[in-house]
């Protein structure tokens, strides 16, 4: 059975994706067109790219991922390196180390722009914070004047997974054709940032509200992750905890009703086993487990699943009750 996959950001807990491909694949199934944000991005962009669970595994058990904490040793110093590196870049680290990595393994599949996938076969969610607009990479950076198909699928990942503040944002400056008449030199660059802070977990992204044929409807599934505290309050002691909890309710709450309400019948849900969003000092056990985490909840939810129920519920639920997200596949 091909499925259309839909990967939720999470940060480093995003190798519980990788374990959910893997289960995929051992189940017989397969990938036909797939999406994500931020780590979701990540795993979404190597599966298009023909990266195999086992590759994948590799690739996890090779990654140091404090690496990508990259900042030049000026800004290294204690307190005030940090704050004068927030105020000037924008973000504590850089997302080169990040992007030039998963530039390196999709050049390793020949893949490096979109333009070398199938039309539609990857897409991955974005923030314009300077218009304050949802992104769906490739398609949407011609409103930037830049050709989707020639877009670099790695900067497409880096803007996915630049968490404000940790991050910095990708910045890219309009075309002349772009431009609005005597619009400032200052408004002419674009601020760009991960895209959970409008959209953590697209699962709206292949929907339609268009019936399709029932024998050629290929379903959507999404691959959650849980286990981030849900429930449990933020605790605010000052500007710093309050930064925190805005954006671990940015990147975690938004989409959560919308799944609770209607797509739990298209929806793996993942523990994550207490790993946070930025623990960049993961051990490689810890890794193994949420990946071998990722393989259970996939195993699980497939065992219960019949495509029968699923045409049901995405003709009841989806079909009648457009999001104001929806996009045609």
């Amino acid at each position: 059975m091909r499925i259309n996959a839909v990967f939720e950001g999470g940060g480093v807990k995003g190798i519980a994706l990788a374990g959910a491909v893997s289960a995929v694949e051992q189940l017989g199934h397969s990938f036909h067109q797939v999406a994500g944000t931020s780590s979701g991005a990540i795993v979404a962009s190597l599966v298009a790219a023909g990266y195999r669970a086992d590759e994948l595994k590799e690739v996890i058990e090779a990654t140091p991922f404090r690496a990508f904490l990259q900042r030049s040793r000026i800004f290294d110093t204690k307190l005030l390196g940090p704050l004068a590196r927030l105020f000037i870049k924008k973000g504590l680290y850089s997302g080169e180390a990040l992007e030039h990595w998963i530039h390196k393994l999709l050049l390793a599949k020949g893949i490096r722009t979109f333009g070398d996938l199938k039309s539609n076969q990857l897409r991955i969610i974005a923030s314009d914070i300077s218009s304050r607009k949802l992104l769906v990479l490739p398609d949407d950076i011609a409103h930037y004047g830049i050709d989707p198909r020639r877009f670099m699928i790695a900067k497409a990942v880096r803007m996915s997974t630049s968490i404000p503040y940790f991050f910095d944002p990708v910045i890219i400056r309009k075309s002349f054709e772009h431009r609005l008449p005597g619009e400032k030199f200052i408004d002419q660059f674009v601020y760009i940032v991960d895209g959970g802070l409008l959209s953590n977990f697209p699962l709206w992204i292949f929907d339609s509200t268009e019936a399709p044929p029932i024998d050629q409807m290929i379903p959507t599934i999404g691959f959650q992750m849980v286990g981030r505290g849900t429930g449990q309050p933020n605790a605010i002691h000052g500007p710093v905890s309050m930064m925190r909890a805005l954006f671990s309710t940015m990147l975690e709450a938004h989409d959560d009703r919308y799944i609770q309400e209607t797509n739990r019948f298209r929806t793996v849900r993942i523990p994550t086993l207490g790993v946070s969003i930025t623990d960049f000092d993961i051990s490689t056990e810890q890794s193994l487990k949420l990946f071998e985490s990722g393989q259970r909840a996939t195993h699980a939810f497939f065992s219960q699943w019949k495509m029968t129920e699923y045409k049901h519920n995405y003709l009841t639920h989806v079909c009648r009750v457009p999001t104001h997200f929806s996009k045609k596949a």
